[in-house]
């Protein structure tokens, strides 16, 4: 298994790129923000992953780790193949899929060409647990949306989790972007 490739760009296109090292031209498939992150370089270093097929060895290659670890992820749910995986990372970042996953929004992730409902609860289910550890203030709450910061710290004050408060909070301003806080805070208590 490789970890990382690492040398000189010999072509990119926005979903391959080709590193050469040490004289061999290795074709990596990639996704759009990996695409961004590495283009206009001379050289890169792209961490791997491998899939070895009866027909094929195929890399897929990612900026950094987190990207490269949700592929990971992705890749573990049943019905969702590494072409998927990276059509949801070239599609959504990789914080806005774990803030789906965390917050439980189907939507966001069915407008993956590619994902279904189905497929998209399934995603849900598989991988909540495993995407608790990252913080979800990052993932779920805006840091300049104030009616979500202010309806929090009510709820916390309340006596409510603060995992809880926010994914309830998240889904009641998506559903109504127009809420007050005081109608937020009164939704949010109905469903805690």
């Amino acid at each position: 298994m490789y970890e990382f490739i690492r040398g000189d760009i010999a072509g990119l296109k926005p979903a391959s790129v080709v590193i050469e090292a040490g004289g061999v031209g290795f074709y990596i498939n990639i996704s759009l923000n990996t695409y961004s992150k590495i283009n206009g370089l001379k050289n890169t270093s792209l961490l791997i992953h491998q899939v070895v097929r009866d027909d094929a060895l195929i890399l897929y290659g990612f900026a950094d780790k987190s990207e490269r670890d949700l592929f990971r992820d992705l890749i573990s749910v049943n019905g969702v193949g590494a072409a998927t995986a990276m059509m949801m990372l070239s599609s959504l970042t990789a914080d806005e899929i774990r803030g789906a996953v965390a917050s439980g929004n189907i939507e966001t992730l069915t407008t993956v060409k590619g994902i279904g409902s189905k497929t998209a609860q399934r995603i849900i289910i598989d991988l909540r647990d495993k995407l608790a550890q990252y913080d979800s203030n990052q993932i779920l709450l805006p840091t300049d949306n104030t009616l979500q910061k202010e309806s929090l710290s009510a709820l916390v004050m309340l006596g409510f989790a603060k995992k809880d408060a926010e994914k309830v909070i998240s889904k009641i301003i998506r559903e109504n972007p127009e809420a007050s806080l005081e109608s937020v805070i009164k939704y949010a208590l109905k469903r805690l």
